[in-house]
């Protein structure tokens, strides 16, 4: 590949996390390291802030372990391979779709192929997008107080805030009430043809209807729901609308 794979380090070890990167740096030229931390917390903030393609992944952590993180983690369209210095944790890994389990101290030759592994399903994903069938197989996780759901990015029709509540509208009539903001649901499916057109409301752009001409003002989902388009987004819905 010509672009490096952008990675993250999560370990709470700073010795293991240098090691790590000087041995990415001598062995696998293809990785870049973007951003790196100790514990389940600034974990979370990194990976939110960074979107690695692979994140190398530490079990064993002051506040958590690394299945922790992964539960409280809005997204997973990344690459995975745990660290760890237990082989106890193995099984339960692989039920993350890890794509290896390394022990410490780690092995080059075992680390060369678990890279070459990542690599190889990085680029099939790319290959995947650029086909176009990228979205309709696009999954995210959605946390309520009581479940885990995963669930395809094509069954979303809109989402809609309350307060630091999102409520996501699904084909079929359902609906799953997760405590995040309109904000960080934004963030994680702009990328995937969604669009901000309210303070309140991001709707999946496939799923519109109709647009009232009268005025721009509203938008009809396959809901049958009227949403509110504000002032401010109506170019913004219409370049869009153009483009699909």
């Amino acid at each position: 590949m010509e672009t490096k794979i952008k990675t993250c380090i999560i370990d709470d070890e700073q010795p293991a996390r240098e090691t790590l990167k000087g041995m990415l740096t001598a062995l696998c030229p293809e990785i870049e390291v973007v951003g790196e931390a100790s514990d389940v917390v600034s974990g979370l903030k990194t990976l939110r802030q960074h979107r690695p393609q692979l994140v190398f992944l530490d079990i064993q952590m002051p506040d958590g372990t690394g299945f922790d993180l992964l539960n409280r983690l809005e997204f997973s369209n990344f690459s995975l391979i745990f660290l760890t210095a237990h082989d106890t944790y193995a099984v339960k890994a692989f039920k993350y779709s890890a794509i290896d389990y390394l022990l410490k101290p780690l092995d080059p030759d075992d680390l060369c192929e678990s890279v070459h592994k990542a690599v190889k399903q990085i680029s099939d994903k790319s290959a995947t997008s650029l086909s176009g069938k990228s979205n309709s197989d696009r999954r995210i996780i959605l946390k309520t107080t009581e479940s885990i759901y995963v669930v395809q990015v094509s069954d979303v029709i809109r989402c809609e805030a309350s307060g630091n509540y999102t409520t996501f509208h699904l084909t079929g009539s359902r609906k799953i009430l997760v405590s995040k903001t309109l904000k960080d649901q934004e963030e994680i499916l702009e990328p995937y043809g969604f669009l901000r057109v309210h303070q309140s409301h991001l709707i999946n752009l496939s799923h519109i209807l109709r647009i009232d001409k009268t005025d721009g003002s509203t938008v009809v989902t396959s809901d049958n729901v009227s949403v509110p388009v504000s002032y401010r987004k109506k170019e913004a819905l219409l370049k869009k609308i153009e483009e699909m």
